[in-house]
C-alpha cells in the first residue's frame, strides 16, 4: 500500500471537474491538495486554496512562489473565448505558466495530468470518426488541447516526471458557476418548464435527437484521472474516459421529463441562449417560492453550451477500452448519473 505523502496541485479548482477531483483526492489517504483558481475557496484539513490569475505571469510567480512540495499537477483549467482560434493562446499560456513556475520549485514532481476532451478528434467541428480512438490522426489547427499536449511532450524530454492526458466526453456534475455543466442546465430548463406548465421539449436540432451519445460522470472522471497519474503503465499516454454506455436523447428525454413530473412533447428546435434570456425574474420568484439558494441565474446555466451540445446531429462517442486494458474498470449508468445529479441539486436547494 502506498504510504508516501503526495501533494496535488489542482489547477481550475472551482470547475465541475476540479471540484470533484479535489473531493476524491481528499477521500484517498496520503494526499494533500492545493487548489488554484481565480476565486478563493474555503480551506479545510489537507486542502488549501490559492487565488491566482494564470494569464498574468507576475501574479502567478508571486502566488505560487512557496510551492516546493508539489508531486502531481492536475491541470483542469479552461478559459473560454468567442472563437476556436482565440482559445489557443490563453489556454496554452496558463498551462505554460503553471509548469514553468512549479517545475523548478518542486524537485519531487512526479506527474502532470492534462484534462482534454473530444475536441482532439474534431468532435466540435462536425461529424467525426466514431468510436474515436486515442491513436486517431489529428486535424487542422488551431486546437489548444493538442498544443498543450505537444508542449508537455517536449517539456518532458530529459525530465523525471511523466504526463498523462485524460479525454472525457461531456462531463456530468453539480458545480454551480461552470458554463459547461449540462446536467445543471437541463435541470434548470426542466424546472422552468414545469413552473410555466409546459411540457419538456428537446430544444436541439431534429437530427440530434436520435444520435448515439455518451457522457462522463465527474466522480468517475476524478477516479480515472488519479489512476492515470499514479500508475506507471499509464505514463506519457492519453486515455478516453466515459461512463461506459451509450444513449440517445430520444430515449432519455422522456425519462428526464418523468423525473420532473411533467410530460414530454415532440422536439422543437429553439436557441436556448435566446428563449431563456428573459427568465431571470421568473427564477428569482422561484427561489423565493421554493426557498432555494440565491445563485445568480446568469451563472447557473450556460445556455450557449446547451445549444452547442444539442446541435450535434451526428454520433458522439469514443472507444474507452484502452483504459480498461490497462486496469481502469469503473463505469456508471448514464441514466442513474443524471437522476443522481438531479437529486443532489434538489438536496442542495439549487433547483426545486
Amino acid at each position: 500500500m502506498e504510504t508516501t505523502k503526495k501533494t496535488a496541485l489542482v489547477v481550475g479548482a472551482n470547475g465541475v471537474i476540479g471540484k470533484n477531483l479535489i473531493d476524491y483526492l481528499l477521500s484517498v489517504k496520503n494526499w494533500e491538495v492545493i487548489g488554484l483558481s481565480r476565486k478563493e475557496g474555503h480551506n479545510k484539513p489537507n486542502l488549501k486554496y490559492i487565488p491566482v490569475d494564470l494569464l498574468d505571469l507576475e501574479n502567478s510567480k508571486k502566488q505560487l512562489s512557496d510551492l516546493h512540495n508539489i508531486t502531481h499537477i492536475f491541470y483542469t483549467a479552461y478559459q473560454d473565448r468567442p472563437s476556436w482560434s482565440e482559445l489557443a493562446e490563453p489556454n496554452l499560456t496558463m498551462l505554460k505558466n503553471v509548469v514553468e513556475i512549479i517545475e523548478p520549485l518542486s524537485k519531487n514532481l512526479e506527474h502532470i495530468s492534462l484534462m482534454q476532451g473530444y475536441k482532439v478528434y474534431g468532435a466540435h467541428l462536425g461529424p467525426f470518426k466514431t468510436p474515436a480512438k486515442e491513436t486517431d490522426a489529428g486535424h487542422m489547427p488551431p486546437e489548444f488541447n493538442i498544443d498543450q499536449q505537444q508542449y508537455l511532450e517536449k517539456k518532458k524530454q530529459g525530465k523525471n516526471w511523466n504526463w498523462s492526458a485524460v479525454r472525457p466526453s461531456v462531463v456530468g456534475g453539480t458545480a454551480v458557476g461552470n458554463p459547461m455543466n449540462l446536467a445543471l442546465l437541463i435541470a434548470v430548463y426542466a424546472s422552468i418548464s414545469k413552473e410555466l406548465n409546459l411540457p419538456l421539449r428537446f430544444p436541439g436540432k431534429a437530427g440530434a435527437y436520435d444520435k448515439l451519445m455518451e457522457m462522463t460522470d465527474a466522480g468517475l472522471l476524478a477516479k480515472a484521472t488519479v489512476w492515470a497519474a499514479t500508475n506507471p503503465q499509464c505514463a506519457n499516454q492519453a486515455f478516453n474516459i466515459s461512463n461506459g454506455d451509450l444513449f440517445r436523447w430520444s430515449e432519455l428525454w422522456p425519462k428526464i421529463a418523468s423525473y420532473f413530473e411533467i410530460p414530454a412533447a415532440p422536439p422543437l428546435q429553439m436557441e436556448l441562449k435566446t428563449v431563456m434570456a428573459d427568465k431571470n425574474n421568473l427564477w428569482q420568484n422561484m427561489q423565493e417560492k421554493y426557498n432555494l439558494e440565491k445563485h445568480d441565474y446568469e451563472k447557473l446555466a450556460g445556455w450557449g453550451f446547451g445549444d452547442f451540445v444539442f446541435s450535434w446531429d451526428y454520433d458522439f462517442f469514443a472507444d474507452g477500452t484502452k483504459a480498461r486494458r490497462l486496469g481502469f474498470y469503473e463505469f456508471i449508468d448514464t441514466e442513474e448519473m443524471f437522476f443522481g445529479l438531479f437529486d443532489k441539486l434538489r438536496q442542495e436547494k439549487i433547483i426545486p
